[in-house]
This record gives structure tokens, C-alpha cells and sequence, in this order.
């Protein structure tokens, strides 16, 4: 099994090769025409053999690099082709919200198919885009790498932004052994939110060391405000842990003005970056390349 990263997951790709027993590892050569078209090439002998492509998308150009990227394997001769999107752009277009709209979750997951044998994400923004697949799709979890990266820190409680995050933090809490509650969020525009724990917080947060546990942190706003909330309540220190940091202009410091401190998995380039989804990754590419 050969292993290439793209460019938007570079590093991720060559720690999943390293999962995988030192699977051979490549990065495509890229370079773009003065017109601003891309060109990639991708080297070495691929004729019947497995290829894993890992490649968020998190820009127009990520998606583009993919697309390419399973072209050119494919016409190198690869038997099958492992396509791993750890961030999976336009996810959050799953449905028809206004007529004339696409369902751009919907046509980019059909478009990432067509080279590919199977699909590899990691916490879509929701379950029910793996349907749009025809061929086979698996969903890793970021929680088990950000528990990972908890388990020899400080942990009282774990606490969701909102309660549409509540099976993250009840997984989460499982595998730490620690209790959880969620938040009331009302979202005022979008990038302001109302965040609330009603009159008594269902488990007392004085002195607590507590971590807000979402799945992406985008412009920082729900847990800027998250935090603040348990800090007045009494919490003794305050750590946001996500699966997908885009951190969107001042993000970041905002977070890091509120918390002791940020953890975030590998899917995207961040300050955060403490854990890896790479061993989870492999696990999936074990799994499926067996059958």
C-alpha cells in the first residue's frame, strides 16, 4: 500500500503511512501555469497496487488537488484508490435551504467517488452525508485522538457548547471516565452567539478543571462565549478541545485570551494541533484494504 499526501494534509498523510507499518510515502510535485491552471505529477510505480490519497478540502484548490490527484493515480495504474478527506469542505451544505440552491455536500461527495474505491472522512458536519455515497464511505471519530491527548491532563469535566454536540461529549466522557453536561446556545447572526447553563449548572463547576469539547471551531465565537460563561460560574481552568481548527482570522488569540488551553487533531494545519487522527485513519484502511 502506497501512501500520498497532498498538499493541504502533508504531514497527517505521512504519519498514516507510518500507522501503517512504514507504508511507502510520496508528496505529488505541483506547480501552476502561468495562466494559473494546476499541474501535479505524481512518481514512482503504482501498477496493482492500493494507493491512500489524503487530502483535506478545505479550499476550491484542495478540491481541485484531489480530483487531480485520484486522476493521475489512477491512470498510474493503482488496483485500488483509498481517498481520506480528513476535513471535508462544503459539508455544511447538506440539504436544500433555500430553492435554486445546491446540495453541495451532495455533488462534491460524487465528484470525490468517481476515482475512488472507498472514502475515508472525520466528524462530517453530519452523519447523514456518508448517504450521498454510492461506494463505500466510513466516518472516522477526532474524539479518541483528543482523549488521547487529555488523558495525562487535568480533567474534572467535559462540558458541549450546545446541545447538538451532545453524543460527542457523552463519547468523550466515556472514554475518560469523566462526567459532562451541555450548554443552551441561541445563535443570534453568524458570528454572534447567546450562550446559557439555565439557573444551577446540572454539576457544580467551582474549582473545576473543565474542557468544551465541539467538533469544529470556525470564527471562535460559541466557545469565546462558552468560556466566559464557566469562568463566572466558577471554573477553575478552561481548555477548548476540537476536531477541525479552522481558527478564521483572529480565532485563535480570541480562544487563547479566554482558556488555558486549545487542542485540536491534525485534519488541518493549526497553533492547536496536539493530537493526531492518523492512528484511527489506519485503522479504517486495515479494516476495508482486508476484504
Amino acid at each position: 500500500m502506497h501512501v500520498i499526501g497532498g498538499t493541504a494534509s502533508t504531514a497527517l498523510g505521512e504519519r498514516v503511512s507510518r500507522r501503517l507499518g512504514d507504508a511507502p510515502f510520496a508528496i505529488p510535485f505541483l506547480k501552476r501555469f502561468p495562466d494559473g491552471e494546476m499541474y501535479l505529477r505524481v512518481g514512482g510505480r503504482m501498477e496493482g497496487d492500493d494507493v491512500v490519497i489524503v487530502q483535506s478540502t478545505r479550499t476550491d484548490a484542495d478540491f481541485l488537488e484531489l480530483l487531480l490527484l485520484e486522476d493521475a493515480v489512477r491512470e498510474a495504474g493503482a488496483r485500488r484508490i483509498f481517498v481520506v478527506v480528513p476535513y471535508f469542505g462544503y459539508a455544511r451544505q447538506d440539504r436544500l435551504f433555500f430553492p435554486g440552491e445546491p446540495v453541495s455536500a451532495r455533488a462534491l461527495s460524487r465528484l470525490v467517488e468517481l476515482n475512488a474505491d472507498a472514502v475515508i472522512t472525520v466528524d462530517l458536519h453530519s452523519p447523514q452525508i456518508l448517504s450521498h455515497f454510492a461506494k463505500p464511505a466510513f466516518e472516522a471519530s477526532g474524539i479518541p485522538a483528543i482523549a488521547r491527548a487529555l488523558r495525562e491532563r487535568p480533567v474534572d469535566l467535559l462540558v458541549s457548547p450546545d446541545r447538538g454536540g451532545i453524543d460527542r461529549v457523552r463519547r468523550m466522557s466515556q472514554l475518560l471516565n469523566k462526567p459532562w453536561f451541555a450548554l443552551e446556545k441561541h445563535r443570534l447572526d453568524a458570528e454572534h452567539v447567546e450562550i446559557s447553563v439555565g439557573d444551577e449548572p446540572p454539576i457544580p463547576l467551582e474549582g473545576k478543571d473543565v474542557v468544551l469539547v465541539d467538533d469544529v471551531i470556525t470564527t471562535g465565537g460559541t466557545i469565546v462565549e462558552a468560556a466566559k460563561l464557566l469562568k463566572a460560574r466558577g471554573a477553575r481552568a478552561i481548555s477548548a478541545a476540537c476536531t477541525h481548527g479552522l481558527f478564521l482570522r483572529d480565532a485563535f488569540e480570541r480562544i487563547k485570551a479566554v482558556t488555558d488551553e486549545i487542542y485540536s487533531t491534525d485534519t488541518l494545519g493549526n497553533p492547536a494541533e496536539k493530537a493526531s487522527v492518523a492512528p484511527d485513519i489506519a485503522d479504517i484502511l486495515r479494516r476495508h484494504a482486508a476484504t
